[in-house]
């Protein structure tokens, strides 16, 4: 009775079905019990949607041994930005995470509207010259200063 045949549950191509236990499973000698069990273990043939899968691969992703690319490219940056982050190659995530760690860190942000940022000197030769900029614009800013291969 510890097979799952006899508490009524069966599996059907790995989806596992509740159905009601049948009359004769009860009557079933447990020496053919194990037999049924030790067939049901091994592998069957593949059927015709196993053959079909296989024929169509199936796309895969290589995170680790491709070359980013995109914002994640590291490239070459303008000597100003380069002055700026202390680095002449990096990519446009870490300028734009090391500018906002600089702006938090000197308080830079106007505490009355949270999008504005006040330039200090060193943002200034960034930013054009600008006093006040954005958040949504130091992405525009910081395009010029990365060199295009």
């Amino acid at each position: 009775m510890s097979s799952g045949f006899s508490n009524g549950i069966r599996v059907f191509r790995g989806c596992t079905a509740l159905l009601a236990p049948s009359k004769s499973s009860a009557a079933v000698p447990a020496s053919i019990k194990s037999k049924a069990t030790s067939k049901s273990k091994e592998k069957a043939p593949p059927s015709s949607d196993d053959v079909v899968s296989a024929a169509a691969p199936k796309p895969t992703i290589k995170r680790a041994t491709t070359r980013l690319t995109g914002i994640l490219k590291v490239v070459e940056v303008s000597p100003a930005l380069s002055n700026f982050l202390g680095v002449s190659e990096v990519s446009r995530t870490n300028a734009v995470k090391q500018i906002w760690s600089y702006i938090k860190l000197n308080n830079l942000q106007n505490p009355a509207n949270k999008r504005e940022i006040f330039c200090d000197d060193k943002l200034k030769a960034i930013f054009e010259g600008r006093e006040k900029v954005g958040f949504l614009e130091i992405a525009k800013f910081l395009s010029h200063h990365f060199v295009k291969d």
